[in-house]
This record gives structure tokens, C-alpha cells and sequence, in this order.
């Protein structure tokens, strides 16, 4: 038994071959009394003369079938040959009742061949199908779990993992799967805990350097232009690695959340790009108090900050944020008139550290803006992509619950 347990295709092959041996008995089984009751009887005619004694004995003709006389071919002690026939009766033999069972006509169940045969094999099949399902959905249940498994891991739920139940290949190959989730999940972990604590630490020569040029003087010189323009592209690094990193970390709410008037926070960060918001109106949904929804004020700003800040550096001097309520969420748009984004990179443009072919650093950024525009919009329950714009350039999309 040890062997038939931990081997999964042992039980398998034994299931099916027990089912074919089942199927195999019944319908020898079936045909073996279906050709006994087609089988004609065998009749012994026996003559006696007055006294008792036998004067001629004889069996029925071969040929002999339901339905029809039986015919006797009798031969006499004297030498004489007789051909005797009996004709079959009208009804049953006296003493047939109930319980007994006529022989094979033409009007019995059994003598409608091939049909009764093949409504036999039809309930012999659906009795191994009920038999033999139990077994196979037992034997394939745990595959399924271990898909489960697999596909809610593969799609970024890394602290997924999937019952181990008995001890065959499917048991094993669900501790190997565990077993592998886990040390990824804490590589990933470690790795994030070294770029935060990196990004942090960084900040410190950062501060240091900053103060060594303010101390140096000559801000108007090409070079310290240059390094402060540097030195704040890292420390916008910084940060946005930084608030990534809390992001990713699934230890708890990284910001408290609270009720806040989203067209507000919009007009304030347009007025400090210089683009145009089209807040939603009164009838579209928007009470008195603005478009309302719960979020972290912190996250949503910087949301939006990236969302514009990118617009601005791509879109050709027009950039505009339009607000407006679909389908009970709130609908953010960010347009510009640059040159878009190419079907086959609106999706690419969100990972971390990604850049559109051809783009330049000295365009600024750092490839992490809409890297966190994305998880800042999951983190809330939303959702972000892009979109052509009408008439040319790009739209970003973000929609988010209210209330």
C-alpha cells in the first residue's frame, strides 16, 4: 500500500483498468444470457408401446427456432422411421406464472437485438461514468488547488501558498512549490530593505554636498548650475525609490487615509505647473463641497504631481487635468499634445525604471513617475492606463472609488 499511495499514476492506471475489467465482465456477462435465451431447447421425444416399453426414441432437429414446430425425427426397434411434429403452444405452459420467464420471441424484451444490447451497454456505461468519477475527481482536485496556487503566485500574490495533502508526486511537488514561493518572497523582501535602507543612507552625503557648494559660493557658475540640477534629480530618486519601497512593502497602510475634496487638491497643483483643470460640474455627480473621496493626502498629491509634471515634459506646453464622475468613480485625466505613446508601450511606460525608446536624460525623470502613479492608484483600489488623445498627444487615466 505505501507504493500504491505515493504514486499517483499507479492509482490512476489501477482506476482505469479496474473500470475496463468492469466493463468487460458485465457485458460478457449480458451477451452470455442473451445467447442462453436465444438458444433453442434441446427435446427428447420418447415412444412407448402399451406394456412401457421404449420403442423408439429421438431429440429435436437442430434447426429448431422459437416460433415455429418441433420437428422429431424418430426411428422405431422395428426398424421403421416416423416423422413427428409438434406444433407450439397458443399461451404458457400450464404452471408459468409471474415470477417465470417465458422464453425469447419476437415481441420480448430480449429478442429486440441489437437494440437491448445496446441500451445494456448504455446503462453499464453510466454506471462505470458514477463509479469512476469519485475516484478521478478526487485523484485531479489537488491539481487543481496546486493551479490556483500557481496562478494567484504568478500573479504577484507572493505570500500564496498551497495545501500539502498526502505523500505522492502531487504532495511533493506542492512542497517543492511552497518551499520555492517562500525563498523568492523573502529574496524580494531583502532586496526591497536594501534599496530602501541604500536610498536613505544616501541622503546624508547628499546633504552634505549640498551644503559644501552653498558654502563654496558662485551660484551663478555653469558648473554649480549643473550640480544642483544634479543633485536634485537624485534626490527626487531618492524619494520616489523611497515611497516605492513603502509601497511594495504590504506591511500595513503606508499613509492614513481621509475624506478629501479631490477638485481642491487639483487646482493646487495645477496652479503650481501652470495647466488648465476642467473640474466636473455640479449635475455630474459633484456635490457642493467638490469631488469627494478618500485617500491619503500625501500619496494622492504626489499622484497627481507626477501625472502633470510628466505631461508637462512631454506635452508641447499644454497640458490640461480634466475631473469627472464615471460610474461612481472619479475620472482623472491628464492630456497633453506631445508626440503620445506608441499601442505597443502604453503598458511598458509603468515599470519601474522604463523609458520610451529615444527618450533623453536631459528630458528629466527618473522612470519611477508612472511607476507610482500606478501603485499609488492600487493602492487606493484604482487603476491607471494611457490613451490616444483626440487630435494628437496622450492621455493617462486614473479612476478611483469615491467616498
Amino acid at each position: 500500500m505505501g507504493l500504491l499511495s505515493s504514486r499517483l499514476y499507479l492509482r490512476i492506471w489501477l482506476a482505469v483498468v479496474g473500470a475496463v475489467v468492469l466493463i468487460s465482465l458485465l457485458v460478457a456477462g449480458v451477451w452470455q444470457l442473451s445467447r442462453e435465451e436465444r438458444a433453442p431447447p434441446v427435446r427428447e421425444l420418447v415412444l412407448r408401446n402399451a406394456a412401457g416399453d421404449v420403442i423408439g426414441q429421438a431429440q429435436s432437429a437442430p434447426d429448431f427456432k422459437p416460433g415455429r414446430p418441433m420437428r422429431f425425427e424418430l426411428h422405431t426397434t422395428d426398424g421403421q422411421r416416423l416423422q413427428v411434429e409438434l406444433s407450439r403452444p397458443a399461451g404458457p405452459p400450464p404452471g408459468m406464472h409471474g415470477g417465470a420467464r417465458p422464453g425469447p420471441g419476437p415481441g420480448s424484451w430480449w429478442g429486440r437485438q441489437p437494440l437491448s444490447f445496446v441500451w445494456m451497454m448504455v446503462l453499464v456505461s453510466l454506471a462505470v461514468a458514477l463509479g469512476a468519477y469519485p475516484i478521478i475527481r478526487r485523484l485531479t482536485k489537488r491539481l487543481e488547488a496546486l493551479q490556483r496556487g500557481v496562478e494567484r503566485w504568478g500573479a504577484g500574490e507572493l505570500g500564496t501558498r498551497v495545501a500539502v495533502e498526502g505523500g505522492d508526486e502531487v504532495a511533493f511537488l506542492a512542497v517543492r512549490f511552497n518551499h520555492a514561493a517562500e525563498r523568492i518572497e523573502r529574496l524580494l523582501a531583502s532586496h526591497k530593505a536594501l534599496l530602501a535602507n541604500a536610498s536613505h543612507e544616501l541622503r546624508s552625503p547628499l546633504a552634505r554636498i549640498r551644503m559644501g557648494l552653498a558654502l563654496m559660493g558662485d551660484d551663478s557658475s555653469t558648473q554649480a548650475h549643473e550640480i544642483r540640477r544634479s543633485l536634485q534629480e537624485l534626490d527626487q530618486l531618492i524619494d520616489e525609490i523611497l515611497l516605492a519601497s513603502r509601497l511594495d512593502a504590504a506591511q500595513g497602510e503606508p499613509e492614513a487615509k481621509e475624506l478629501l475634496d479631490l477638485t481642491g487638491l487639483a487646482a493646487e497643483e495645477c496652479a503650481r505647473v501652470g495647466a488648465e483643470l476642467q473640474a466636473a460640474p455640479a449635475s455630474a455627480g459633484v456635490g457642493s463641497q467638490g469631488l469627494m473621496l478618500r485617500a491619503s493626502p500625501r500619496l494622492l498629491r504626489r499622484l497627481l504631481r507626477n501625472l502633470l509634471e510628466n505631461a508637462q515634459r512631454h506635452g508641447a506646453g499644454e497640458v490640461t487635468l480634466a475631473l469627472h464622475v464615471v460610474n461612481g468613480q472619479a475620472d482623472i485625466r491628464v492630456n497633453d499634445r506631445g508626440p503620445g505613446v506608441p499601442p505597443a508601450e502604453r503598458e511598458r511606460i509603468f515599470e519601474p525604471f522604463y523609458r520610451l525608446p529615444g527618450a533623453s536624460e536631459r528630458e528629466g525623470g527618473v522612470g519611477l513617475g508612472l511607476a507610482l502613479v500606478k501603485s499609488i492608484a492600487q493602492h487606493h483600489g484604482g487603476r491607471v492606463h494611457c490613451e490616444a488623445r483626440p487630435g494628437g498627444g496622450a492621455s493617462f487615466v486614473v479612476r478611483l472609488p469615491l467616498g
